[in-house]
């Protein structure tokens, strides 16, 4: 069983964002040089997350709004955790929503990932530097 870890870092202008981050998973795939075996993908982050799902500007205008209304930035009084002088209590709370991480097969050298699956970076917090880890293992 060979194993191999990496960081990815993003820095978002905006507080919320997607950015499709399936070509840098294929490259660590490639990188990793394992045939077969499982990747994890991971949001190191508490107010970010890892998903998968259609790469269609639609949807991730869909998904903001409707995660705005589930959790609305404002008015930031509204949540408990900003007493501590933070702002992002609703981060948390979408980032709940929509994972933590995700776990794909590869086989054959690629990701095993179905018809339209992308993988997804998801920022809730955003304007400051996060990572992703990347774990693969396998032979």
């Amino acid at each position: 069983m060979n194993s191999y870890r990496k960081e990815l870092w993003f820095n978002t202008h905006t507080r919320r964002a997607f950015i499709n981050i399936s070509r840098q998973i294929e490259e660590c795939v490639q990188e990793s040089g394992i045939q077969e075996g499982m990747v994890l993908v991971n949001a190191m982050h508490i107010t970010a997350s890892v998903f998968i799902n259609d790469d269609e500007s639609g949807l991730h205008q869909d998904y903001d709004d409707w995660l705005e209304r589930l959790a609305p930035h404002e008015p930031i009084s509204q949540y408990r955790h900003n007493r501590t002088g933070e702002d992002n209590g609703d981060a948390h709370l979408k980032r709940q929503i929509m994972g933590r991480e995700v776990v794909v097969a590869v086989t054959h050298g690629k990701l095993d990932l179905g018809p339209w699956e992308q993988i997804f970076y998801g920022e809730f917090d955003g304007k400051r530097r996060k990572r992703v880890l990347v774990k693969i293992i396998g032979e």
